[in-house]
């Protein structure tokens, strides 16, 4: 794929082998950049604020703790601030969805979570963070180049 660095994984029998994982994962062709951007992100909060991996959680432990039934909207990843001792939901958003569709995902993270942070390269996704953040007091938004800048500045 044009512009996507080669990935490397292991096929589902490696990963049985190791005793990784028993499911087979499926590679979305269509959400690689969002996941890549997603690991830069969890990079930046590394680098920038000094959190231990074990202090962020993905979308997916995060669907894990959820158990079976209903899927619920689980945040890209959270951060755990021990200094601050705050939760903090991780929105990468690349396209924007409907406004109610955001709505309700902002409000699922305004109840949930002490802050939001949104990270996004798209204007309308942003005009829309800055709407909402009149609602709601715990929203702030991040530009993606920002965050891809302070990584690339700390590995060139």
């Amino acid at each position: 794929m044009y512009g996507i660095p080669y990935m490397y994984t292991l096929n589902h029998k490696g990963r049985i082998l190791l005793g990784v994982n028993k499911r087979e994962e499926k590679i979305r062709v269509d959400r690689i950049s969002h996941d890549i951007y997603i690991l830069e992100a969890i990079i930046y909060f590394v680098l920038k604020y000094g959190v231990p991996l074990s202090g962020i959680e993905s979308e997916k432990e995060l669907h894990i703790k959820d158990g079976f039934g209903l899927r619920k909207h689980q945040p890209d990843f959270v951060v755990f601030s021990s200094s601050a001792d705050e939760r903090i939901a991780v929105e990468v958003e690349l396209s924007p969805k409907a406004k109610s569709r955001m709505e309700e995902n902002i409000r699922e993270n305004y109840m949930k979570y002490d802050r939001q942070i949104w990270i996004t390269n798209n204007s309308k996704v942003n005009s829309l963070i800055k709407d909402f953040g009149e609602t709601y007091s715990n929203i702030e938004a991040l530009r993606l180049e920002d965050v891809l800048e302070y990584v690339n500045a700390r590995y060139s």
